[in-house]
Formats: C-alpha cells, sequence, structure tokens
C-alpha cells in the first residue's frame, strides 16, 4: 500500500469534511458545470477524482454514502 499523509483522514475544523471528502466534492461540482448540471455517472466521477488523489472505488462510494446519505 502507497504511503498516505494521515491528515487527509481527519476533517477539517470548518465543516466535518475531509481532504477526500473534498476531493471528491470539488470534481462532482467541476463535472456537474460540464455538463450542463445533468447528472454525473458514479464511473465518470471516480476516473475525475484518481486524477486527483490515490483512492479505491469502495473509498469513494463509502464517501458518497456518507455524503448523500442512507436513507
Amino acid at each position: 500500500m502507497p504511503n498516505r499523509d494521515s491528515r487527509a483522514d481527519l476533517p477539517d475544523v470548518r465543516d466535518g469534511l475531509t481532504h477526500r471528502e473534498r476531493v471528491v466534492l470539488w470534481c462532482l461540482s467541476e463535472l456537474q458545470k460540464a455538463r450542463g448540471d445533468r447528472h454525473v455517472p458514479t464511473g465518470m466521477l471516480y476516473g475525475s477524482v484518481v486524477e486527483h488523489i490515490d483512492m479505491s472505488i469502495a473509498d469513494m462510494q463509502r464517501i458518497l454514502v456518507r455524503l448523500v446519505g442512507d436513507t
């Protein structure tokens, strides 16, 4: 497993988001803008996220469930 900055998993005091969650949200926002506010397929989002940070599919799915909520 590659070395990871342990600070990336600490929540920010401003809003409680971790660095990894912030990257996922930023990529989602950028893709939505590029697609004219249409829904973004998960595969497309994952492709954009891994351009910025090393993350498994399962990690991203856990982040999405946490952010969206599991109802």
